[in-house]
Formats: structure tokens, sequence, C-alpha cells
């Protein structure tokens, strides 16, 4: 193999795994979306729950409950 085709088999070796890493990033940033996602879910589902039992309560003390 003569040095450009060297050359050449490198810089093919270095985009290759360029783009691994790159993949690699975009496979992160996915899941870590997915997670925020699914945290925040979670999140306004507790605060639902706790309006609901907040509104339940002031009910209940209104009588407005019954």
């Amino acid at each position: 193999m003569d040095n450009s085709q060297n050359l050449s088999y490198q810089a093919g070796q270095a985009k290759g795994q360029a783009q691994e890493k790159g993949n690699q990033m975009m496979d992160k940033a996915a899941n870590t979306a997915q997670s925020v996602k699914e945290t925040m879910q979670e999140a306004g589902q507790q605060m639902q729950a706790k309006a609901q039992g907040a509104a339940d309560a002031v009910k209940n003390a209104t009588g407005f409950n019954k």
C-alpha cells in the first residue's frame, strides 16, 4: 500500500469513527429526552393528584362533597 492509499484508508477510518461517535451521541440525547419526558409526565400526574386531593379536602371542609 503506498502512502496515498494509506492516508486514504486512515481518513476513511477516522470518518467511520466520527460517524459512530455521532450516532452514539444522538442515541444518548434521544434516551435523555425520553427520560425527561417520562419524568415530567410523572410529575404532572403527581401534581394533578395533589390538586384533586386539595379540591376534595376543600369540598369536605365546606360540605360541598355531600
